[in-house]
Protein backbone atom coordinates (compact mmCIF):
# COMPACT_ATOMS: atom_id res chain seq x y z
CA UNK A 1 0.00 0.00 0.00
CA UNK A 2 1.39 3.38 -0.99
CA UNK A 3 1.72 6.27 1.41
CA UNK A 4 -0.80 8.96 0.33
CA UNK A 5 0.83 11.43 -2.02
CA UNK A 6 4.00 9.41 -2.46
CA UNK A 7 5.31 6.56 -4.60
CA UNK A 8 8.16 4.43 -3.28
CA UNK A 9 11.37 4.59 -5.26
CA UNK A 10 11.50 0.78 -5.42
CA UNK A 11 8.13 0.81 -7.22
CA UNK A 12 9.18 3.56 -9.60
CA UNK A 13 12.39 1.78 -10.60
CA UNK A 14 10.57 -1.50 -11.24
CA UNK A 15 7.77 0.09 -13.24
CA UNK A 16 7.55 1.12 -16.88
CA UNK A 17 5.60 4.30 -16.36
CA UNK A 18 7.66 6.80 -18.35
CA UNK A 19 5.74 9.96 -19.08
CA UNK A 20 3.68 9.84 -15.90
CA UNK A 21 3.85 12.25 -12.98
CA UNK A 22 5.13 11.04 -9.59
CA UNK A 23 5.74 12.42 -6.12
CA UNK A 24 8.75 11.01 -4.26
CA UNK A 25 10.05 11.67 -0.77
CA UNK A 26 13.42 10.74 0.65
CA UNK A 27 16.93 11.69 1.70
CA UNK A 28 19.55 13.21 -0.58
CA UNK A 29 22.57 10.98 -1.11
CA UNK A 30 24.42 13.31 -3.48
CA UNK A 31 23.90 16.53 -5.38
CA UNK A 32 26.02 17.61 -8.35
CA UNK A 33 25.75 19.84 -11.39
CA UNK A 34 26.27 23.41 -12.52
CA UNK A 35 24.42 26.61 -13.37
CA UNK A 36 21.99 25.05 -15.81
CA UNK A 37 21.26 21.57 -14.53
CA UNK A 38 21.56 19.70 -11.21
CA UNK A 39 21.40 15.99 -10.48
CA UNK A 40 20.13 14.77 -7.10
CA UNK A 41 20.43 11.12 -6.02
CA UNK A 42 17.43 10.40 -3.78
CA UNK A 43 16.86 7.34 -1.59
CA UNK A 44 13.83 6.53 0.58
CA UNK A 45 15.05 3.22 2.07
CA UNK A 46 12.79 1.04 -0.04
CA UNK A 47 15.69 -0.14 -2.24
CA UNK A 48 19.46 -0.08 -2.43
CA UNK A 49 19.14 1.94 -5.65
CA UNK A 50 18.75 5.71 -5.83
CA UNK A 51 16.40 7.63 -8.08
CA UNK A 52 18.08 10.38 -10.08
CA UNK A 53 16.28 13.69 -9.97
CA UNK A 54 17.04 16.11 -12.79
CA UNK A 55 16.58 19.79 -11.90
CA UNK A 56 16.46 22.60 -14.48
CA UNK A 57 18.32 25.10 -12.28
CA UNK A 58 17.17 28.41 -13.90
CA UNK A 59 13.53 27.48 -13.21
CA UNK A 60 14.04 27.02 -9.46
CA UNK A 61 14.53 29.39 -6.55
CA UNK A 62 18.27 29.56 -5.99
CA UNK A 63 17.87 29.84 -2.21
CA UNK A 64 15.92 26.56 -2.14
CA UNK A 65 18.48 24.67 -4.21
CA UNK A 66 21.30 25.89 -1.99
CA UNK A 67 19.64 24.24 1.00
CA UNK A 68 19.70 20.85 -0.69
CA UNK A 69 22.81 18.89 0.24
CA UNK A 70 23.76 15.36 1.28
CA UNK A 71 21.52 14.29 4.17
CA UNK A 72 18.67 16.69 3.48
CA UNK A 73 15.12 15.33 3.31
CA UNK A 74 12.95 16.52 0.43
CA UNK A 75 9.72 16.01 -1.49
CA UNK A 76 9.96 16.17 -5.29
CA UNK A 77 7.30 16.08 -7.98
CA UNK A 78 8.03 15.52 -11.63
CA UNK A 79 7.70 13.49 -14.82
CA UNK A 80 9.38 10.09 -15.09
CA UNK A 81 11.45 9.73 -18.26
CA UNK A 82 13.89 7.23 -19.67
CA UNK A 83 17.40 8.16 -18.60
CA UNK A 84 19.84 9.41 -21.20
CA UNK A 85 22.82 8.60 -18.98
CA UNK A 86 24.26 5.35 -17.77
CA UNK A 87 23.65 3.89 -14.33
CA UNK A 88 19.87 4.17 -14.11
CA UNK A 89 17.00 3.20 -16.44
CA UNK A 90 14.77 6.16 -15.54
CA UNK A 91 15.00 9.60 -13.98
CA UNK A 92 12.57 12.18 -12.66
CA UNK A 93 12.39 15.54 -14.42
CA UNK A 94 11.57 17.69 -11.41
CA UNK A 95 8.89 20.38 -11.51
CA UNK A 96 8.54 21.16 -7.79
CA UNK A 97 10.68 20.62 -4.68
CA UNK A 98 9.74 21.00 -1.02
CA UNK A 99 12.40 20.76 1.68
CA UNK A 100 11.40 18.88 4.83
CA UNK A 101 14.74 19.07 6.60
CA UNK A 102 18.15 20.48 5.76
CA UNK A 103 21.53 19.00 6.69
CA UNK A 104 24.55 21.22 7.20
CA UNK A 105 27.06 19.94 4.66
CA UNK A 106 29.97 20.71 6.99
CA UNK A 107 28.47 18.88 9.99
CA UNK A 108 26.62 15.93 8.44
CA UNK A 109 28.68 12.85 9.42
CA UNK A 110 27.87 10.72 6.35
CA UNK A 111 29.94 12.26 3.62
CA UNK A 112 30.58 10.73 0.19
CA UNK A 113 33.52 8.58 1.26
CA UNK A 114 34.20 5.18 2.80
CA UNK A 115 33.36 5.08 6.51
CA UNK A 116 34.73 2.33 8.75
CA UNK A 117 32.28 0.04 10.59
CA UNK A 118 33.82 1.25 13.85
CA UNK A 119 33.00 4.87 13.04
CA UNK A 120 29.47 3.99 11.95
CA UNK A 121 28.80 2.20 15.25
CA UNK A 122 29.45 5.54 16.96
CA UNK A 123 26.64 7.10 14.90
CA UNK A 124 24.20 4.19 14.92
CA UNK A 125 21.34 6.72 14.81
CA UNK A 126 22.42 7.64 11.27
CA UNK A 127 24.08 4.53 9.87
CA UNK A 128 20.80 3.03 8.52
CA UNK A 129 21.01 5.75 5.84
CA UNK A 130 24.17 4.22 4.38
CA UNK A 131 23.92 1.76 1.51
CA UNK A 132 25.44 -1.07 3.55
CA UNK A 133 23.21 -0.76 6.58
CA UNK A 134 20.12 -0.09 4.52
CA UNK A 135 20.82 -3.40 2.77
CA UNK A 136 21.45 -5.21 6.06
CA UNK A 137 18.23 -3.93 7.64
CA UNK A 138 16.10 -4.85 4.62
CA UNK A 139 17.61 -8.34 4.65
CA UNK A 140 17.00 -8.56 8.41
CA UNK A 141 13.33 -7.79 7.83
CA UNK A 142 13.07 -10.33 5.00
CA UNK A 143 14.66 -13.06 7.13
CA UNK A 144 12.31 -12.36 10.04
CA UNK A 145 9.33 -12.64 7.71
CA UNK A 146 10.71 -15.84 6.14
CA UNK A 147 11.14 -17.43 9.58
CA UNK A 148 7.49 -16.85 10.48
CA UNK A 149 6.35 -17.95 7.03
CA UNK A 150 8.34 -21.20 7.14
CA UNK A 151 7.01 -22.28 10.51
CA UNK A 152 3.44 -21.19 9.78
CA UNK A 153 3.46 -23.09 6.48
CA UNK A 154 4.78 -26.19 8.25
CA UNK A 155 2.18 -26.33 11.00
CA UNK A 156 4.09 -24.72 13.88
CA UNK A 157 2.55 -22.40 16.47
CA UNK A 158 4.31 -19.20 17.54
CA UNK A 159 4.77 -19.27 21.32
CA UNK A 160 5.71 -16.18 23.32
CA UNK A 161 8.05 -17.22 26.13
CA UNK A 162 8.93 -14.93 29.06
CA UNK A 163 11.73 -12.40 28.92
CA UNK A 164 11.95 -12.33 32.75
CA UNK A 165 12.79 -15.69 34.30
CA UNK A 166 13.91 -17.28 37.57
CA UNK A 167 15.79 -20.12 35.85
CA UNK A 168 19.04 -20.32 33.90
CA UNK A 169 18.19 -22.53 30.95
CA UNK A 170 21.76 -23.45 30.07
CA UNK A 171 23.58 -23.14 33.36
CA UNK A 172 25.66 -20.30 31.90
CA UNK A 173 25.41 -18.13 34.97
CA UNK A 174 26.04 -14.91 33.00
CA UNK A 175 22.62 -13.27 33.26
CA UNK A 176 21.33 -9.73 33.64
CA UNK A 177 19.47 -9.38 36.89
CA UNK A 178 16.01 -7.78 37.11
CA UNK A 179 15.15 -6.11 40.39
CA UNK A 180 13.20 -3.27 42.00
CA UNK A 181 15.30 -3.36 45.18
CA UNK A 182 17.09 -0.18 46.24
CA UNK A 183 20.61 -0.77 45.01
CA UNK A 184 21.95 1.86 47.40
CA UNK A 185 20.62 -0.04 50.40
CA UNK A 186 20.13 -3.72 49.62
CA UNK A 187 18.25 -5.77 52.25
CA UNK A 188 20.23 -8.69 53.69
CA UNK A 189 19.34 -12.02 55.29
CA UNK A 190 20.82 -13.33 58.54
CA UNK A 191 23.43 -15.07 56.38
CA UNK A 192 24.36 -11.64 54.93
CA UNK A 193 22.99 -12.54 51.51
CA UNK A 194 20.66 -10.33 49.49
CA UNK A 195 17.06 -10.79 50.67
CA UNK A 196 14.84 -11.02 47.60
CA UNK A 197 11.63 -11.69 49.52
CA UNK A 198 10.69 -8.01 49.23
CA UNK A 199 11.61 -7.78 45.55
CA UNK A 200 8.89 -7.41 42.89
CA UNK A 201 8.69 -11.15 42.15
CA UNK A 202 9.68 -12.28 45.63
CA UNK A 203 12.74 -14.07 44.31
CA UNK A 204 15.84 -13.43 42.24
CA UNK A 205 14.97 -12.97 38.56
CA UNK A 206 16.94 -12.25 35.39
CA UNK A 207 16.57 -11.57 31.68
CA UNK A 208 16.28 -14.84 29.81
CA UNK A 209 19.14 -16.53 27.97
CA UNK A 210 16.74 -18.83 26.12
CA UNK A 211 13.05 -19.58 25.68
CA UNK A 212 13.76 -23.28 25.21
CA UNK A 213 12.55 -24.73 28.51
CA UNK A 214 9.21 -22.94 28.28
CA UNK A 215 9.11 -23.84 24.59
CA UNK A 216 9.26 -27.52 25.53
CA UNK A 217 6.12 -27.06 27.63
CA UNK A 218 4.32 -25.72 24.58
CA UNK A 219 5.52 -28.56 22.37
CA UNK A 220 4.24 -31.12 24.86
CA UNK A 221 0.75 -29.77 24.29
CA UNK A 222 0.68 -28.31 20.76
CA UNK A 223 3.20 -30.76 19.21
CA UNK A 224 5.14 -28.14 17.21
CA UNK A 225 5.96 -24.63 18.40
CA UNK A 226 8.64 -22.03 17.84
CA UNK A 227 9.83 -18.99 19.73
CA UNK A 228 11.41 -15.91 18.19
CA UNK A 229 12.44 -13.16 20.54
CA UNK A 230 15.21 -11.30 22.35
CA UNK A 231 17.63 -13.08 24.67
CA UNK A 232 20.36 -11.70 26.90
CA UNK A 233 23.78 -12.81 28.14
CA UNK A 234 26.00 -10.80 30.45
CA UNK A 235 29.27 -12.22 29.16
CA UNK A 236 32.11 -9.70 29.20
CA UNK A 237 33.01 -10.55 25.61
CA UNK A 238 34.13 -8.16 22.90
CA UNK A 239 34.52 -10.67 20.07
CA UNK A 240 32.97 -10.12 16.60
CA UNK A 241 30.55 -13.01 17.37
CA UNK A 242 28.98 -11.94 20.67
CA UNK A 243 26.26 -9.51 21.76
CA UNK A 244 24.69 -8.92 25.15
CA UNK A 245 21.24 -8.62 23.55
CA UNK A 246 20.37 -10.73 20.54
CA UNK A 247 17.45 -12.62 18.98
CA UNK A 248 16.91 -16.38 18.98
CA UNK A 249 14.67 -18.70 16.98
CA UNK A 250 13.90 -21.89 18.93
CA UNK A 251 11.55 -24.55 17.54
CA UNK A 252 10.53 -27.44 19.81
CA UNK A 253 8.81 -30.54 18.46
CA UNK A 254 7.08 -33.41 20.26
CA UNK A 255 7.65 -36.88 18.76
CA UNK A 256 10.84 -35.75 16.96
CA UNK A 257 14.00 -37.72 17.60
CA UNK A 258 17.50 -36.58 16.69
CA UNK A 259 17.25 -37.61 13.02
CA UNK A 260 14.05 -35.64 12.43
CA UNK A 261 15.59 -32.74 14.31
CA UNK A 262 18.56 -32.67 11.94
CA UNK A 263 16.28 -32.95 8.92
CA UNK A 264 14.23 -29.97 10.09
CA UNK A 265 17.30 -27.84 10.85
CA UNK A 266 18.78 -28.48 7.39
CA UNK A 267 15.51 -27.82 5.58
CA UNK A 268 14.85 -24.67 7.62
CA UNK A 269 18.22 -23.04 7.07
CA UNK A 270 18.22 -23.89 3.35
CA UNK A 271 14.78 -22.33 3.03
CA UNK A 272 16.00 -19.10 4.62
CA UNK A 273 19.08 -18.86 2.41
CA UNK A 274 17.03 -19.54 -0.72
CA UNK A 275 14.48 -16.94 0.37
CA UNK A 276 17.24 -14.36 0.73
CA UNK A 277 18.69 -15.15 -2.71
CA UNK A 278 15.26 -14.89 -4.34
CA UNK A 279 13.83 -11.90 -2.48
CA UNK A 280 16.86 -9.77 -1.54
CA UNK A 281 18.73 -9.99 -4.85
CA UNK A 282 19.60 -6.28 -5.19
CA UNK A 283 20.85 -5.95 -1.62
CA UNK A 284 22.85 -9.17 -1.79
CA UNK A 285 24.35 -8.12 -5.14
CA UNK A 286 25.49 -4.87 -3.52
CA UNK A 287 27.00 -6.70 -0.53
CA UNK A 288 28.65 -9.14 -2.92
CA UNK A 289 30.75 -6.23 -4.18
CA UNK A 290 32.29 -6.02 -0.72
CA UNK A 291 32.55 -9.79 -0.31
CA UNK A 292 32.93 -11.30 -3.81
CA UNK A 293 32.35 -14.86 -2.53
CA UNK A 294 29.07 -14.08 -0.76
CA UNK A 295 26.64 -15.27 -3.45
CA UNK A 296 28.75 -18.36 -4.09
CA UNK A 297 28.65 -19.28 -0.37
CA UNK A 298 24.89 -18.75 -0.20
CA UNK A 299 24.26 -20.86 -3.29
CA UNK A 300 26.61 -23.51 -1.92
CA UNK A 301 24.50 -23.87 1.22
CA UNK A 302 21.17 -23.74 -0.62
CA UNK A 303 22.09 -26.41 -3.18
CA UNK A 304 24.04 -29.02 -1.24
CA UNK A 305 23.30 -31.86 1.16
CA UNK A 306 24.93 -31.24 4.53
CA UNK A 307 27.56 -33.69 5.77
CA UNK A 308 26.57 -35.56 8.95
CA UNK A 309 28.99 -37.25 11.32
CA UNK A 310 29.59 -38.07 14.96
CA UNK A 311 31.62 -35.76 17.17
CA UNK A 312 34.10 -38.64 17.64
CA UNK A 313 34.68 -38.88 13.89
CA UNK A 314 35.08 -35.11 13.71
CA UNK A 315 37.77 -35.23 16.42
CA UNK A 316 39.63 -37.92 14.51
CA UNK A 317 39.58 -35.82 11.32
CA UNK A 318 40.94 -32.82 13.23
CA UNK A 319 43.64 -34.89 14.95
CA UNK A 320 44.87 -36.24 11.61
CA UNK A 321 44.60 -32.91 9.76
CA UNK A 322 48.23 -31.95 10.26
CA UNK A 323 47.06 -28.50 11.38
CA UNK A 324 48.44 -26.95 14.56
CA UNK A 325 45.33 -25.34 15.98
CA UNK A 326 45.43 -22.58 18.55
CA UNK A 327 43.14 -24.63 20.80
CA UNK A 328 44.10 -28.29 21.44
CA UNK A 329 42.03 -31.09 19.94
CA UNK A 330 41.13 -34.14 22.02
CA UNK A 331 38.05 -36.24 22.73
CA UNK A 332 36.04 -34.24 25.21
CA UNK A 333 37.18 -30.85 23.93
CA UNK A 334 34.55 -28.20 23.29
CA UNK A 335 35.17 -27.41 19.63
CA UNK A 336 36.21 -23.85 18.78
CA UNK A 337 35.38 -21.85 15.66
CA UNK A 338 38.75 -22.75 14.11
CA UNK A 339 37.96 -26.48 14.43
CA UNK A 340 34.42 -26.09 13.11
CA UNK A 341 35.50 -23.99 10.14
CA UNK A 342 38.24 -26.48 9.21
CA UNK A 343 35.67 -29.27 9.00
CA UNK A 344 33.33 -27.11 6.89
CA UNK A 345 35.70 -25.11 4.71
CA UNK A 346 38.72 -27.39 4.27
CA UNK A 347 37.69 -31.00 4.83
CA UNK A 348 34.08 -31.41 3.68
CA UNK A 349 33.78 -28.11 1.79
CA UNK A 350 30.10 -27.87 2.73
CA UNK A 351 27.95 -27.42 5.86
CA UNK A 352 28.35 -30.09 8.53
CA UNK A 353 26.03 -31.42 11.22
CA UNK A 354 27.93 -32.90 14.17
CA UNK A 355 26.09 -35.20 16.57
CA UNK A 356 26.62 -37.28 19.72
CA UNK A 357 28.80 -34.93 21.77
CA UNK A 358 30.35 -35.82 25.15
CA UNK A 359 27.72 -35.18 27.82
CA UNK A 360 30.22 -33.26 29.97
CA UNK A 361 30.36 -30.34 27.52
CA UNK A 362 26.62 -30.15 26.85
CA UNK A 363 23.58 -28.98 28.76
CA UNK A 364 21.72 -31.05 31.36
CA UNK A 365 18.53 -31.44 29.31
CA UNK A 366 20.07 -33.38 26.39
CA UNK A 367 19.08 -37.03 25.96
CA UNK A 368 21.78 -39.43 27.06
CA UNK A 369 22.93 -42.20 24.75
CA UNK A 370 23.25 -45.79 25.91
CA UNK A 371 27.06 -45.53 26.07
CA UNK A 372 26.76 -43.34 29.17
CA UNK A 373 29.30 -40.89 27.73
CA UNK A 374 27.52 -39.00 24.98
CA UNK A 375 24.25 -37.16 24.39
CA UNK A 376 22.07 -36.70 21.32
CA UNK A 377 23.25 -33.18 20.62
CA UNK A 378 23.58 -31.67 17.16
CA UNK A 379 25.41 -28.60 15.92
CA UNK A 380 25.06 -27.21 12.40
CA UNK A 381 28.36 -25.72 11.20
CA UNK A 382 28.59 -23.15 8.40
CA UNK A 383 31.41 -21.64 6.36
CA UNK A 384 32.75 -18.32 7.73
CA UNK A 385 30.62 -18.71 10.86
CA UNK A 386 31.24 -22.05 12.54
CA UNK A 387 28.29 -23.11 14.69
CA UNK A 388 25.07 -21.48 13.50
CA UNK A 389 22.53 -23.89 15.02
CA UNK A 390 22.73 -25.86 18.26
CA UNK A 391 20.15 -28.39 19.36
CA UNK A 392 19.41 -31.85 20.68
CA UNK A 393 16.88 -34.49 21.44
CA UNK A 394 15.68 -33.65 24.94
CA UNK A 395 15.86 -36.12 27.81
CA UNK A 396 12.30 -37.34 28.34
CA UNK A 397 13.09 -39.88 31.09
CA UNK A 398 12.31 -38.45 34.54
CA UNK A 399 14.87 -40.49 36.48
CA UNK A 400 17.72 -39.75 34.07
CA UNK A 401 16.91 -36.06 33.96
CA UNK A 402 16.64 -35.88 37.74
CA UNK A 403 19.98 -37.67 38.14
CA UNK A 404 21.69 -35.30 35.71
CA UNK A 405 20.28 -32.25 37.51
CA UNK A 406 21.51 -33.63 40.83
CA UNK A 407 24.91 -34.44 39.32
CA UNK A 408 25.35 -30.86 38.15
CA UNK A 409 23.95 -29.49 41.45
CA UNK A 410 21.27 -27.45 39.67
CA UNK A 411 18.66 -26.18 42.18
CA UNK A 412 15.53 -28.31 41.67
CA UNK A 413 13.35 -25.57 43.17
CA UNK A 414 13.86 -23.56 39.98
CA UNK A 415 13.00 -26.45 37.66
CA UNK A 416 10.23 -28.41 39.40
CA UNK A 417 7.77 -27.49 36.63
CA UNK A 418 10.19 -28.69 33.95
CA UNK A 419 10.64 -32.05 35.69
CA UNK A 420 6.89 -32.50 36.07
CA UNK A 421 6.44 -32.67 32.31
CA UNK A 422 8.45 -35.93 32.49
CA UNK A 423 6.01 -37.29 35.08
CA UNK A 424 2.75 -36.42 33.32
CA UNK A 425 2.57 -37.72 29.77
CA UNK A 426 6.22 -37.55 28.80
CA UNK A 427 7.14 -38.02 25.16
CA UNK A 428 10.23 -38.01 22.93
CA UNK A 429 10.89 -34.47 21.79
CA UNK A 430 13.61 -32.37 20.22
CA UNK A 431 14.51 -28.80 19.33
CA UNK A 432 17.23 -26.39 18.36
CA UNK A 433 18.23 -22.76 18.51
CA UNK A 434 19.30 -20.48 15.68
CA UNK A 435 20.91 -17.18 16.58
CA UNK A 436 19.23 -14.63 14.32
CA UNK A 437 22.29 -12.39 14.14
CA UNK A 438 24.53 -15.39 13.33
CA UNK A 439 22.21 -16.14 10.41
CA UNK A 440 22.43 -12.52 9.28
CA UNK A 441 26.22 -12.58 9.46
CA UNK A 442 26.18 -15.45 6.98
CA UNK A 443 23.52 -14.04 4.66
CA UNK A 444 25.02 -10.54 4.49
CA UNK A 445 28.72 -11.41 4.62
CA UNK A 446 29.28 -8.81 7.34
CA UNK A 447 32.32 -9.48 9.51
CA UNK A 448 31.07 -8.27 12.89
CA UNK A 449 27.84 -9.22 14.62
CA UNK A 450 27.46 -5.63 15.85
CA UNK A 451 26.78 -4.63 12.27
CA UNK A 452 23.71 -6.84 11.68
CA UNK A 453 21.59 -5.51 14.55
CA UNK A 454 20.28 -1.92 14.55
CA UNK A 455 21.60 -0.95 17.99
CA UNK A 456 24.24 -3.31 19.38
CA UNK A 457 24.49 -3.95 23.12
CA UNK A 458 28.02 -4.91 24.17
CA UNK A 459 30.22 -4.36 27.25
CA UNK A 460 30.35 -0.63 28.09
CA UNK A 461 28.01 0.21 25.19
CA UNK A 462 24.30 0.88 25.62
CA UNK A 463 23.96 3.99 23.48
CA UNK A 464 20.95 4.91 21.36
Amino acid sequence: MQTPGRTKISDILSSKNSGKSFVVKGWVRTKRGGKNIAFIALNDGSTINNLQLVVDVPNFDETVLKQISTGACIKAEGILTESTGSGQPVELQVKNIEIYGTADAQQYPLQKKVHTPEFLREIAHLRPRTNTFGAVLRIRHAMAYAIHKYFNDNGFYYLHTPVITASDAEGAGAMFQVTTLNLDSLPKTKENKIDYSGDFFGKRTSLTVSGQLEGELGALALSQIYTFGPTFRAENSNTPRHLAEFWMIEPEMAFYEIQENMDLAEDFIKYLVKYALENCADDIAFLNQKDPELVERLQGVANTTFARLDYTEGIEILEHSGIKFEYPVFWGADLQAEHERFLVEKHFKKPVILTNYPKEIKAFYMKQNSDGKTVRAMDVLFPSIGEIIGGSQREENFDKLQARIDELKIPVKDLWWYLETRKFGTAPHSGFGLGFERLLLFVTGMANIRDVIPFPRTPNNAEF
